[in-house]
């Protein structure tokens, strides 16, 4: 059976990227591998074995146009409520707390909050299907 082990976004900014995944999510790089055109820096915590790979291009001159096919990254947490707080008390500018509800029942609690290069992450509360 196949193990998800990471997801990879390209960015423009390395050290802005970096501080941001770090302050957010508490992020940091589990290892870095240098090439002649390129960078690929590999970002974790102790709460998974997920990782997130940065991939850093250096001759980019411009930010990526994302496009209309990317959708997001999302992490759980146990406090949404304390991590929106958290994220706003910071200036990392998280969107507004939502619950989804679209039969009556809240089946989910979360906010989206966009990285340094508009990468849309999902921040929910752990519980249900969203451990």
């Amino acid at each position: 059976m196949a193990k998800m082990i990471h997801s990879m976004i390209r960015v423009f900014d390395e050290a802005r990227s970096l501080e941001f995944y770090d302050r957010a999510f508490g992020l940091k790089v589990a290892e870095r591998l240098d090439f002649p055109t390129f960078t690929l820096i590999y970002l974790a915590n102790a709460e998974t074995g997920f990782e997130l790979e940065l991939t850093v291009n250096k001759d980019r001159t411009e930010p990526y146009d994302l496009g209309d096919g990317y959708g997001h990254l999302a992490v759980s947490v146990d406090d949404v409520d304390a991590e929106h707080a958290r994220m706003t008390a910071a200036g990392l500018a998280p969107r507004k707390l939502v619950d989804f509800a679209p039969a009556g029942e809240v089946i989910a609690r979360f906010f989206f909050i966009a990285d340094p290069d508009g990468y849309q992450i999902e921040v929910l509360k752990r519980g249900g299907r969203y451990l």
